[in-house]
């Protein structure tokens, strides 16, 4: 588990998210509301990640689309996520964790470095699952905040350079027209301004969500 970095009350439409963090004394890589700059280190320099290799897949299609139009729990989509992944970079890490916490409404998750458990903001989870419009947007929406943390725990720790490459991922797997490729390639909190309003807290409550990443855990946890 970790150890929770506490985060200041933040103002309604705003953030100070970057001072919490640099507080904290676990270094922690948040999806915020907070926009990257421009012209920032890119995939394949020494603190970003590696660079994405070609395609592995050829022309197959990715086949676990669908499970976002469908109920899904955090295991399911957490499922589509290391599934796009792999179909569209190759690679893959198991064993991690998902906890929800109550951060402030500017913060939509984070993970540690060298941890194994992303913490996501529960109070946006329920803003959206209030005002979603159909389960395939509820879940696209589950699905690139996990995505953008899980990208982060395979290396890729610069903030711009893992927005970029979620977008990749996404586009690629669901094509430009699905409701995660917009939120991956837009700003979720100028796509859902009521998030900015969502309930949140500082980040001291955390619980772990049960039976996640099932299908890289369930061989040798019993």
């Amino acid at each position: 588990m970790p150890r929770p970095p506490r985060f200041p009350p933040t103002p309604r439409g705003g953030s100070a998210v970057t001072t919490a963090i640099s507080g904290a004394r676990d270094v922690v890589h948040p999806m915020s509301i907070l926009a990257w700059a421009s012209g920032g280190p890119t995939a394949g320099s020494p603190r970003v990640g590696p660079e994405p290799p070609p395609f592995p897949h050829g022309p197959r299609p990715f086949t676990l689309a669908p499970t976002l139009d469908r109920t899904a729990d955090y295991d399911a989509v957490f499922r589509v996520v290391r599934g796009a992944v792999h179909y569209v970079l190759g690679r893959e890490r198991p064993g991690l964790g998902l906890a929800l916490s109550n951060l402030p409404p500017a913060v939509g998750a984070y993970w540690q470095v060298a941890g194994n458990v992303i913490v996501m903001n529960e109070g946006l989870v329920r803003a959206m699952r209030e005002h979603a419009t159909s389960t395939r947007e509820f879940n696209s929406f589950v699905y690139v905040i996990l995505a953008h943390e899980y990208l982060h725990s395979i290396g890729y720790i610069d903030e711009r350079s893992v927005r970029q490459v979620t977008a990749q991922v996404t586009r690629a797997a669901f094509g430009e027209d699905h409701p995660a490729t917009r939120m991956a390639e837009g700003d979720l909190w100028q796509l859902y301004p009521f998030l900015s309003y969502a309930s949140g807290g500082d980040g001291s409550r955390i619980r772990i969500v049960p039976r996640f990443d099932l299908a890289s855990t369930q061989t040798y946890i019993r």
